[in-house]
């Protein structure tokens, strides 16, 4: 996970991050959402981890413990696949399940494969943020989009 997360970190404004993120820090990471009751899944082909997605809590108030933060990332090799589309959907079906209301998938802008997959799964754009992240010397925008989970 660790290494698909590095193509992003290093050469896109997907993620904010700046850093590598070593692949302790990562599990750790994983766990932290499971122990929080949330899914982190990951997809494989042949034994080989193709990508990630997973449910994080939205925020740190009481107030928003039924509402999670989605987030999906492939390798480049499995781009366009429907790789993503599964592994998203296999969470949001997990979360179902559960107590959660909201789905709340933060895109950094522009990014059009993204918009496309969280329009395909049902999300509706509830929102922009207007360069609000900086990264490679320019200013980002920040998409919001939401899914309610128990209509």
């Amino acid at each position: 996970m660790a290494q698909i997360y590095e193509y992003y970190v290093r050469e896109t404004v997907v993620t904010f991050e700046l850093d590598d993120v070593p692949a302790d820090v990562m599990a750790a990471r994983a766990l932290r959402v499971q122990q929080a009751g949330r899914p982190w899944l990951v997809i494989e082909a042949d034994g080989v981890v193709q990508g990630f997605a997973y449910a994080a809590p939205f925020r740190d108030r009481t107030a928003y413990e039924h509402s999670v933060e989605t987030s999906v990332y492939l390798d480049r090799s499995a781009l366009r696949q429907g790789l993503g589309r599964t592994i998203y959907q296999a969470v949001l079906d997990r979360l179902a399940d559960s107590d959660v209301h909201a789905a709340v998938a933060l895109v950094a802008l522009p990014n059009t494969g993204s918009e496309a997959l969280h329009e395909r799964l049902g999300f509706v754009h509830t929102g922009t943020l207007r360069e609000v992240g900086r990264k490679f010397d320019q200013w980002i925008d920040v998409a919001y989009w939401q899914l309610t989970l128990d209509e």
